[in-house]
């Protein structure tokens, strides 16, 4: 890329304890958030660099300056990324550039202007497709026609999926000590590490037992990996954790199975807060039951507004096709 050439003064390969690539990755709680901003930082450095191979880690961000950044944000919004995509990337860029200012490597000055981006105005409609109740029962069928525990345990994934609409990576991270059968509750930890209570429908609890019933009691994770012989795995005899992926190839498998469509677990978390708006839950309660830390992210998702515009053209009658008269019109 033709990016305005760094200084030449730049240092060899920092370590990773001064590397504001590593520590700002370190600070990020979540591993979901820490493989997409290693994904996106690792693309703005291929983009520094000109090496298709080049990663985040050793680069040297602390000699960034406006005229870089400025290029740099230039260069990436021309690689047809959705601008949700394209900010993703300069938040990440802002992150990485603030702890080489926490670590002593770039003064204040410099790193407020280098960091002075613009983000990307627009409007889209929230990506995903709505998860039909005949679809969601498909799925349970299909893992109901499955003897084996993990059978059970989708089962009682996909109904938590529908019924919470958590985010996949807050499903895999569940324990058993957050489950309460008696509250008929799992307690969350999103984003940011924040702790939410959301509930369960009598059916999921009635699916989570039954996969407990075969899981058992062992502390560990509440939904874990089973091996082809039809084993937890559970080293040390407590069950281990899932991952975010996880989660999404269970129900990619079981959906096919059902013969249905394709559907994310981030379109089980959009039909919940649709359903829930329809069904008149109110903003704040919805809000804090996915976890959003905006009112204005849950509002993005309320069908209501595109459920009267549809309702205002039905009122609309296409004309009878007759053919003119003589002189008509």
């Amino acid at each position: 890329m033709d990016l305005p050439a760094l200084p030449s003064t730049a240092p060899g390969p920092l370590t990773p304890a001064g590397d504001p690539y590593a520590v700002y990755l370190d600070s990020l709680t979540s591993p979901e958030s820490r493989r997409t901003m290693r994904g996106c930082l690792d693309r703005i450095a291929r983009v520094i660099s000109g090496d298709p191979a080049a990663t985040g880690a050793g680069q040297p961000w602390h000699l960034l300056r406006y005229e870089h950044t400025v290029r740099i944000r230039t260069v990436l919004a021309g690689q047809g990324w959705s601008p949700a995509y394209l900010n993703k990337h300069l938040v990440a860029l802002r992150r990485v550039m603030r702890e080489a200012w926490r670590l002593g490597q770039v003064s204040a000055e410099d790193y407020q202007r280098a960091t002075d981006l613009p983000t990307v105005r627009s409007t889209r409609l929230p990506i995903g497709r709505h998860v039909p109740p005949e679809v969601a029962g498909a799925a349970l069928a299909a893992c109901d026609g499955d003897a084996s525990p993990a059978g059970a345990r989708d089962a009682a994934l996909l109904a938590v999926l529908y019924s919470t609409g958590c985010r996949r990576a807050e499903v895999a991270a569940l324990a058993l000590s957050d489950y309460d059968a008696g509250a008929r509750s799992l307690r969350v930890r999103g984003k940011g590490d924040k702790e939410r209570l959301v509930y369960l429908t009598a059916e999921a609890v009635a699916r989570t037992e039954a996969w407990l019933s075969v899981r058992g009691p062992a502390a560990g994770a509440l939904f874990a990996p089973i091996n082809k012989a039809g084993r937890l795995r559970a080293p040390g005899g407590r069950p281990a954790a899932m991952t975010g992926q996880a989660v999404a190839d269970i129900l990619a498998r079981r959906l096919a199975a059902a013969g249905a469509a394709r559907r994310t677990p981030h379109d089980f978390r959009r039909t919940f807060i649709g359903e829930l708006l329809d069904a008149g839950v109110d903003l704040a309660t919805t809000q804090a039951l996915v976890g959003h830390a905006s009112p204005v992210t849950t509002a993005r998702y309320d069908r209501r507004p595109e459920s009267r515009r549809r309702e205002a053209v039905d009122r609309l009658r296409m004309p009878e096709a007759r053919p003119l008269r003589p002189g008509g019109p």
